[in-house]
């Protein structure tokens, strides 16, 4: 797909499945094991700007953080925007979007399913305070929902990936509504708040009416899809020039080794942040510029 995607309601507004990389690894080009990523060390224009918080009052990581994971410190994220550039309403048809329109030089994590439960990972989070969005199976993380409450913690949300990952679009209404809305409770009841967002898996359906229809009822207030995915060591992009773009909303996934070619989470995750910062992006927090419907 090579169409930037904005928020939009109509049914043709995406591709059913989107070339960025589902939820599969997918094969990545070849890449020179003998040379690590090493990420440059940038600054933010917005983080100093008049008005904006301190690092610190952001709870900026120290250098030292960076080092122990073998990266140097990522550009800090401008303060939230007063006026938050999603807005989603309380009822009604559901928009869709694989990123936001923003003028800050900022992307946005999020991470699926939640088959990894690698401690390594809380740890790095915690100490680098990077904020993700968690899109979470509820078959897949069933057998230990504790593990993401300490990443909920950090102040990162927990949203809706359906029950057992299935293709939607290959499912009866009604079966799609159950993925939703099952998925839906058990977060709801495991982590204490309904998720708002909602992603299916491999993006398929994204803009079909069953599946609007079944995100309405269940719950959550929009559809979020990706313009990039993270692989082992490099991003697959939608766009031609394999550049991001101020807004983009990245893909990633909870794996470990077996699904890593031997690599480890915190090794794919700290690749993905040398990738953003090599272009010369912030990490923001997703929920930072969407708007919730409030009374």
């Amino acid at each position: 797909m090579k169409q930037r995607v904005r928020v939009g309601y109509g049914a043709g507004a995406l591709a059913v499945l989107l070339a960025a990389g589902g939820c599969s690894s997918g094969p990545e080009p070849a890449r020179s094991p003998a040379v690590p990523a090493k990420p440059v060390a940038a600054t933010s224009p917005a983080a100093s700007a008049p008005g904006s918080p301190s690092a610190a009052a952001r709870g900026a990581a120290p250098e030292a953080a960076w080092a122990k994971w073998g990266l140097k410190p990522m550009p800090e994220a401008p303060a939230p925007p007063a006026d938050r550039p999603i807005k989603l309403t309380r009822s009604g048809q559901v928009p869709v979007f694989s990123e936001v329109p923003t003028s800050d030089k900022v992307v946005f994590i999020t991470i699926d399913d939640g088959a990894e439960k690698d401690p390594e990972f809380v740890e790095m989070l915690t100490e680098l305070k990077v904020p993700v969005t968690m899109f979470l199976t509820k078959d897949i993380v069933k057998n230990d929902y504790a593990y993401f409450k300490p990443l909920q913690a950090l102040g990162n949300s927990i949203q809706n990936h359906t029950v057992d990952h299935p293709v939607m679009s290959k499912l009866p209404a009604a079966q799609q509504k159950s993925q939703v809305c099952d998925d839906q409770a058990a977060l709801t009841e495991q982590y204490g708040t309904a998720p708002y967002l909602f992603r299916p898996p491999y993006g398929d359906g994204a803009n079909t009416a069953a599946l609007n229809a079944a995100v309405q009822e269940c719950g959550p207030r929009a559809v979020v899809l990706w313009r990039e995915s993270m692989q082992i060591h490099d991003m697959q992009y939608q766009a031609a020039d394999k550049k991001l773009r101020n807004g983009d909303i990245i893909l990633a996934h909870f794996r470990g080794p077996s699904e890593l070619k031997g690599e480890t989470m915190t090794r794919m995750f700290g690749e993905l942040l040398s990738r953003i910062q090599e272009q010369g992006f912030a990490v923001a927090r997703l929920d930072d510029y969407i708007a919730r419907p409030t009374g």
